[in-house]
């Protein structure tokens, strides 16, 4: 058994005291938060720790923070992601770090994992600016399947601290409880993700999620907290915990 463990990061929380439980970070780059002093800090701080480095582009909504479907053409979608990507990419070739992943955010995370003309307009997007950059989203989704369409190498996600609906995909925030905000229940999801291959979703149904990464977000109540949980029971149960 092996997992990554990663984080939106950059976005105006407490990513020092994440760090030491990750593996990966997404880091926002301009869409929903971030800009070239957090980006660059950010990445500092990656690379200090050993820690795989990913963009995490959104719709261009900071008002929201990325978390409003945004009435976008696929060809606003495909520049909005390359220019956010591009924005990381320069910043991590100065710092001296590679770009290994890119995660879409919020809404638009959401519309790419159900909509193929979204999925396929990030898909571009990435492989316009290198092939071998990994495309991370919801397992089984239909960003995974953009990214297969095009030759690139994409990555299943699950979540520790998200409830899932019966149909797989994540409940909705607005709905109460959808953040699991516990640090023993959500590193018990976690573990039942990676041995078992499936959550227990709203109303008791089992969901089967097969992922090669674990998304913690950072602005969670009790984030490190909970990064911390996850980790050290994965550890315990004998889990591989690496990048991608």
């Amino acid at each position: 058994m092996r997992i990554d463990l990663n984080a939106d990061v950059g976005e105006g929380y407490d990513d020092r005291a994440l760090m030491p439980f990750l593996t990966s970070v997404n880091v926002a780059c301009g869409g929903h938060a971030g800009d070239e002093r957090t980006m660059a800090a950010t990445v500092e701080m990656a690379l200090f720790r050993g820690i795989a480095v990913g963009a995490h582009p959104s719709y261009p909504d900071r008002e929201h923070f990325g978390r409003r479907e945004l009435a976008l053409s696929a060809e606003e979608i495909e520049a909005a992601v390359r220019s956010q990507v591009s924005a990381l990419a320069a910043i991590t070739a100065e710092v001296g770090a590679e770009l290994v992943h890119v995660k879409p955010h919020g809404a638009l995370y959401n519309v790419a994992a159900g909509d193929l003309v979204t999925a396929r307009a990030i898909a571009r997007a990435v492989c316009a600016i290198d092939r071998r950059l990994r495309l991370v989203g919801l397992a089984g989704s239909k960003l995974l399947a953009a990214a297969a369409e095009i030759g690139l190498v994409a990555a299943g996600e699950a979540f520790a601290d998200r409830r899932y609906a019966a149909d797989g995909s994540l409940a909705p925030r607005g709905r109460a409880g959808a953040v699991i905000e516990d640090p023993a229940e959500a590193a018990e999801q976690a573990l039942r993700i990676v041995r078992d291959g499936e959550v227990a979703a709203v109303g008791g149904a089992r969901v089967g999620v097969h992922a090669e990464t674990l998304c913690l977000h950072g602005d969670t109540p009790g984030a490190a907290a909970i990064a911390r949980a996850v980790h050290e029971r994965l550890r315990a149960a004998g889990v591989d915990v690496r990048p991608l």
